[in-house]
């Protein structure tokens, strides 16, 4: 499987390689590349009243990237607050099944929480949605064991409670995915 992470507006490219780098050892038989240019935020997907962007919009946007570039997969990574209908806000969004993905590192920055900048720690929560997210492409729903990387994540300390990686059951279900894609 061919994953690209997606610039979606400006993200530092630090980040969008540590993420590549944790897909390709997550899933197996999987590499990655990084798209060179940013892919601008749709316009119509901010929503002044909220100060916050539809992801459904962009996550549409990412889909015209893979189906452009022809891979299997594509994580749109962005830095602004994302938010789905229902809900206050979002850390990502995935078709599930599907070969889109996108996650916001906005709300998983600690500077957000009143914490100081750390990068270390916004790299291992964009790693842990990027693998989710992933998983959701794959058609994995959420998993019930709340240290599996496809735990719910409601809040950011469950983010942070998660392992980078799946538990078992999951395990054993990304394996026989992966083997059916083309």
């Amino acid at each position: 499987m061919i994953v690209s992470v997606v610039p979606v507006g400006k993200v530092e490219e630090s980040i969008l390689k540590c993420v590549g780098e944790a897909l390709s050892s997550a899933f197996p038989r999987t590499s990655y590349t990084i798209l060179g240019e940013e892919v601008p935020i749709p316009r119509r997907a901010y929503n002044p009243f909220r100060r916050q962007y539809r992801a459904g919009l962009i996550l549409t946007r990412i889909l015209e990237v893979a189906e452009a570039l022809g891979v299997d997969r594509a994580l749109g990574v962005l830095d602004v607050d994302i938010y789905a209908p229902r809900m206050n806000f979002i850390f990502g969004e995935a078709q599930c099944p599907g070969r889109a993905a996108l996650i916001s590192l906005y709300r998983l920055r600690p500077e957000f929480y009143g914490f100081p900048r750390d990068m270390r720690l916004l790299k291992e929560r964009a790693v842990k949605e990027a693998i989710h997210e992933i998983g959701h492409t794959l058609g994995l729903g959420h998993c019930s064991n709340p240290k599996c990387v496809m735990a719910f994540s409601l809040h950011i300390g469950m983010t942070d409670r998660k392992h980078p990686k799946f538990c078992e059951a999951c395990r054993l279900e990304v394996e026989k995915r992966i083997r059916e894609v083309p």
